[in-house]
């Protein structure tokens, strides 16, 4: 069994820690400060908790000592202090984070390392960007790469048509900062909650809009080789305008404190979601310009005996995955790794990667 730390123990932390102890193959060191967050993991023979606070480095470097790996599941604002302390202890580190800059200082912190570091492994950023490189390899030449993501609730019944679905912190981040994006060929930034499309997908109408972190390192990958790339993410129609109200017209983009509290009274939480992933490529094959999609929704489902939401499952199934393939010698094991350097098909054909398949399942909700 390898020893790994799984930083952070809410809803995205816990589910981790139970699908890697429950494998069989991991012991997992469950670490989180708040000692009554720890207090509500339920026991289990491959998993132990510890205190501790994040901002103490040399706590962190020796809970990390002898360790294979470390998996932050930590609001992004915590993800350098993490990365740093992993690089001093000279395991592998893998996040969640969808934060650019934190993902920039990431890469800076890999160079040379001795271990890998493989920032963004949750779905999107995360899995989006391995089905897009997916997608891309199958052309000559690249006109046009899109790709939607949405956490939405099976059953919307506010006007904001949402529900919390995973972190609070996350969705106001992804809705504030830059975008990355290439537009006619030229790797730029676009504002947050702009550029408002609607689609239907097996008869449901959605609207996407900018949202920030989701390209993950696909802009710096393809930057050249295409002329449009861009992310956005998936809501029910309407939730786009009262949000923009909220941050603009109110300006609680600027007092982020005061709309996550407004968000967690006023939203509750669901487990009866579901994912939607849509990711179209166009470009030139054999000279004749063509189309490919991946289309794939994922719901909320029991696994031993607990139900866990779609966005747990695909998010820690992801890290996990990418963790597996890892301990398998499937992926480089020192430096900056990219999510879009994973193969799909070997991520798919993981067990913790099948949870992502798209023949029909065993579905709880409802």
């Amino acid at each position: 069994m390898k020893d790994v730390i799984v930083i952070g123990a809410g809803k995205i932390g816990s589910t981790i820690a139970r699908l890697l102890a429950g494998s069989g193959d991991y012991h997992v060191i469950l670490a989180d400060r708040q000692q009554e967050q720890l207090d509500r993991i339920e026991p289990h023979k491959a998993i132990s908790t510890v205190a501790i606070d994040i901002a103490d480095k040399v706590a962190l470097e020796t809970l990390m000592a002898g360790k294979f790996a470390v998996l932050s599941a930590a609001p992004f604002h915590l993800t350098t202090t993490i990365a740093e302390a992993a690089a001093a202890a000279s395991v592998h580190y893998l996040d969640l984070t969808e934060d650019v800059e934190s993902t920039k200082r990431v890469k800076e912190i890999a160079t040379g390392a001795k271990t890998a570091f493989i920032p963004q492994c949750g779905l999107a950023p995360g899995f989006i960007s391995i089905v897009a490189k997916d997608l891309v390899d199958r052309f000559d030449t690249l006109d046009t790469v899109r790709m939607r993501v949405g956490a939405l609730p099976q059953y919307p019944s506010n006007a904001l048509n949402y529900n919390l679905t995973w972190s609070t912190d996350g969705v106001i981040n992804e809705y504030i900062e830059p975008c990355e994006a290439i537009v006619e060929g030229r790797l730029t930034k676009v504002p947050a909650m702009e550029e408002l499309e609607e689609f239907a997908l097996d008869g449901v109408t959605y609207e996407a809009f900018n949202t920030s972190g989701g390209l993950g390192t696909l802009c710096e990958t393809l930057d050249g080789k295409v002329r449009t790339l861009n992310y956005r993410t998936i809501r029910y129609p309407g939730h786009a305008t009262i949000m923009k109200a909220l941050l603009n017209d109110l300006d609680l983009r600027h007092r982020r404190d005061v709309l996550k509290d407004i968000l967690e009274k006023a939203l509750p939480s669901t487990n009866q979601d579901v994912v939607v992933i849509f990711v179209t490529v166009t470009g030139h094959k054999d000279g004749r310009l063509v189309q490919e999609t991946y289309a794939n929704k994922v719901y909320s489902e029991v696994i031993s005996g607990r139900l866990y939401s779609a966005i747990q499952i695909t998010t820690a199934a992801s890290i996990c995955a990418v963790l597996d393939m890892l301990a398998d010698g499937k992926l480089r094991d020192r430096g900056f790794v990219r999510q879009e350097e994973i193969s799909l098909d070997s991520f798919l054909a993981n067990r913790f990667g099948r949870y992502y398949a798209t023949q029909p399942r065993l579905r709880a909700a409802g």
